[in-house]
């Protein structure tokens, strides 16, 4: 069965739904997922399919339950794939850049980006969920149908 790790960086809660409706998701595809809500390294499996769900705080900067997790990935050698989901809003001028540089941490690590980062801005989807859901239904399904491979 294809694990999933669910990583998330929240401040006000928004990513929370967000990442817990993937995992319902995943469940109903019976993929097997994990959630993060205060991720350390050390008891995330490194050879799962990685879902990083992050808003962004203050001037761009990452939210503080995920920053010890960015800083021990700087570190890592990692051959996984990823997915990145941003929330965020566009009416400043660092939207979503807590996305960006956690995708960009993952990149250096050597893992494997499946889309790059899915952005959503939470001025035009005040329930983020729906639109990732959306977006994320298809990755789900296909890492479903690799899982037997």
């Amino acid at each position: 069965m294809q694990q999933i790790e669910i990583i998330v960086g929240s401040v006000l809660g928004a990513t929370e739904y967000v990442a817990d409706a993937i995992a319902a998701a995943c469940q109903e595809l019976e993929l097997t997922a994990n959630v993060h809500f205060s991720p350390n390294f050390i008891e995330i499996n490194p050879d799962a399919t990685w879902i990083v769900c992050s808003s962004t705080h203050g001037a761009g900067d990452l939210p503080d339950n995920i920053q010890a997790f960015n800083k021990q990935l700087q570190d890592c050698a990692l051959t996984n794939s990823f997915l990145i989901v941003g929330l965020g809003d566009s009416s400043y001028d660092t939207y979503c850049q807590g996305a960006q540089t956690l995708y960009d941490t993952m990149l250096n690590t050597g893992a494997t980006a499946l889309q790059p980062p899915y952005l959503v801005d939470v001025l035009h989807h005040p329930i983020p969920e729906d639109v990732v859901m959306t977006w994320i239904t298809p990755h789900l399904t296909a890492l479903n149908n690799t899982c037997g491979e």
